[in-house]
């Protein structure tokens, strides 16, 4: 079926194409090499220069507190982000999921529904779920709790969490 010439002949194409592929490389760092140097001691100058504007001292944006976002926060827009939540969570009294129900959270005491197993994280905190620490927790769960079982990365957006609480502080109590 094979003889040795046709096996010579595939193995010569393989090799012939291997060693194509590799003058393409050489050729293509040569060409559109950006490093500084090729190792030859030379400079090469830029072409052009782009401003992103990152050289210049970033404006920080006035850190405007939770309160005040919290006292602007629309419960609809929380209605929305809620959408999130949906599939560990849920709003009716005594209906636990993956996650304890939401009935009547803001206020209450840390990881106090009856029936739901809390993960240690949880049940060793003290207090209550005040819009200020409930907005901390949604920043990042793990950071606020290491070691919860909530598998949720957080709401990045102050104005996110505020919704968020003002409609849950709607649902029970």
């Amino acid at each position: 079926m094979f003889d040795t010439m046709t096996v010579t002949k595939a193995v010569g194409a393989l090799c012939g194409a291997f060693l194509i592929f590799l003058l393409g490389k050489w050729a293509a760092e040569a060409t559109y090499h950006v490093g500084a140097g090729h190792g030859d001691g030379e400079e090469h100058a830029q072409g052009y220069v782009i401003d992103t504007g990152a050289s210049e001292a970033a404006e920080a944006e006035p850190e405007v507190s939770f309160e005040e976002v919290f006292a602007a926060a629309d419960a609809g827009s929380g209605e929305r982000v809620f959408g999130k939540c949906r599939a560990c969570h849920k709003l009716e009294d005594g209906a636990n999921a993956a996650g304890p129900h939401l009935y009547g959270l803001v206020g209450r005491p840390i990881a106090s529904v009856d029936g739901f197993n809390y993960s240690s994280a949880l049940a060793d905190l003290p207090g209550d779920w005040a819009p200020e620490e409930l907005s901390a927790f949604l920043e990042s769960p793990k950071g606020y709790a290491p070691g919860t079982a909530m598998s949720f990365n957080g709401l990045p957006k102050i104005e996110d969490r505020a919704n968020l609480i003002a409609y849950l502080a709607t649902i029970g109590g």
